[in-house]
């Protein structure tokens, strides 16, 4: 079934089936209450006078043809004529279209069964009539007054102003819907975390009340990622203060305590990552910055970089010639790297990274995969929520649950998406696959 998804479509449908059924209402009032009338009438005068006709005809037979009575004379003055049934001129009968209503009326008139049948001769429209009365003979007569030529303006025009109708429909329909673009374009900034300019409040009452909630619902959003920012920045930095204090007073601390100020320090830089981590995953989105960034140098540096620190061996795979994404460097370089950290932590010493692009060139992609544990499938659809870890299945507690968190975070400010699979041989495998710039390869 046909369906309009646009309400300017659905609305400009509809008003244009009214008009149609409009017309042909109309067109069924015009023939019932003013042409059909006329044509009855006409037909009772045409049935009186090809009963007269009839008469004398019946007269012609007693009296001879050299008596041509003065009706039959002032019949075919007018143009009507009576042929042969095998005649030439009447293979035009055979043609025309019968008129069921005026051949029984016209037959009840005459007083014998008649056929009426009506076409569109060279210079106007042409009834036949094959009466019972008159055996082997057509008559014909032509509507001199009724041709094609008569009707033409009335479609025409018809045609002319449903047209225009329906421009103007579609015309006033597309303002009314203007400002509701205007709506979804800035409903979209959102959801890309942006803050839009207010919209417009114009359009009718309905838009307008729309229109001024969702602006007064940007401001509060705003005011809220601003108060956000504001709280984060000053937790910050009066957490971190007191920790670099403490670390400061640790280091110092006399070399028979080395055993608890190792402690005290791995803490203390425990604690200022999990600082990075909330800075991170509540970082605003900021898409306007994205460009073209090339992935294969990102995963290279981001493979290089975590070998440096552990003594895992990485087996990287880059796909040569693939697009560059779309986004930012850092926050894609962040992406990788926690993704590399999990596998660090719940893998078996082996993880292998890959990037690659779809067939149809819209997106890269990165994959990251661990010979761990795995995870259980009932834990894969809340593993990317905030303070959520995979300790059931993979056995570790460490971290504050917000690296994957982030990952999610990061990848759908960049309008990409994720995917968690357990690997047949064992272990995770996750892949985020992002939008690709235009024309520059990587």
């Amino acid at each position: 079934m046909l369906r309009f998804r646009s309400s300017r479509t659905q609305t400009v449908f509809f008003l244009v089936v009214l008009l149609i059924a409009s017309q042909v209402l109309s067109y069924m009032i015009v023939f019932n209450y003013a042409l059909l009338p006329s044509l009855k009438q006409f037909n009772r005068i045409l049935s009186h006078e090809v009963r007269l006709m009839l008469d004398e005809e019946d007269m012609l037979k007693q009296t001879g043809e050299q008596e041509r009575p003065f009706r039959r004379e002032l019949l075919a003055e007018l143009g009507v004529s009576i042929y042969p049934e095998d005649s030439p001129q009447a293979k035009e009968f055979q043609v025309a279209s019968v008129i069921d209503f005026l051949s029984e009326e016209m037959g009840d008139e005459v007083g014998s069964p008649t056929e009426v049948r009506l076409v569109l001769g060279a210079e106007s429209y042409v009834l036949w009539l094959k009466v019972d009365a008159l055996p082997d003979h057509l008559i014909r007569i032509p509507l001199t007054e009724l041709t094609e030529k008569d009707f033409a303006p009335l479609f025409r025009n018809s045609l002319l102003i449903a047209l225009l109708l329906i421009a103007g429909m579609w015309f006033f329909m597309r303002l009314q819907n203007r400002p509701l673009v205007a709506l979804e374009e800035a409903a979209k900034k959102v959801g890309k975390g942006e803050i839009p300019d207010p919209v417009p409040e114009k359009g009718a009452s309905e838009i307008l009340a729309v229109t001024k909630a969702f602006n007064q619902m940007s401001k509060g959003i705003q005011a809220l990622e601003e108060d956000r920012s504001l709280l984060m920045s000053g937790i910050s930095h009066d957490l971190r203060t007191p920790l670099t204090r403490i670390r400061l007073a640790t280091e110092m601390m006399s070399p028979q305590d080395d055993y608890l100020a190792e402690s005290m320090i791995k803490d203390t830089e425990e604690c200022n990552e999990i600082i990075s981590q909330f800075m991170d995953y509540l970082k605003p989105a900021h898409t306007k910055d994205h460009q073209a960034v090339n992935l294969n140098q990102i995963v290279s540096e981001v493979v290089i970089a975590e070998q440096d620190k552990h003594s895992t061996d990485f087996e990287l795979t880059v796909t040569e010639g693939i697009r560059y994404a779309l986004g930012e460097a850092v926050a894609i370089k962040r992406v990788v790297s926690n993704l590399i950290v999990n596998a660090l932590r719940y893998g078996n010493g082996w993880i292998k990274v890959s990037t690659g692009m779809t067939a149809d060139n819209k997106l890269v992609w990165v994959t990251v995969e661990d010979n761990g544990p795995g995870i259980d499938k009932a834990q894969l659809a809340s593993l990317f929520e905030p303070f959520t870890r995979g300790d059931t299945a993979r056995g570790s507690s460490e971290g504050a649950g917000l690296g994957l968190a982030i990952v999610k975070r990061i990848v759908s400010q960049h309008q990409g998406s994720i995917v968690v699979t357990n690997r047949t041989e064992g272990g995770l495998k996750v892949q985020i696959s992002i939008p690709t710039a235009k024309k520059k390869k990587g």
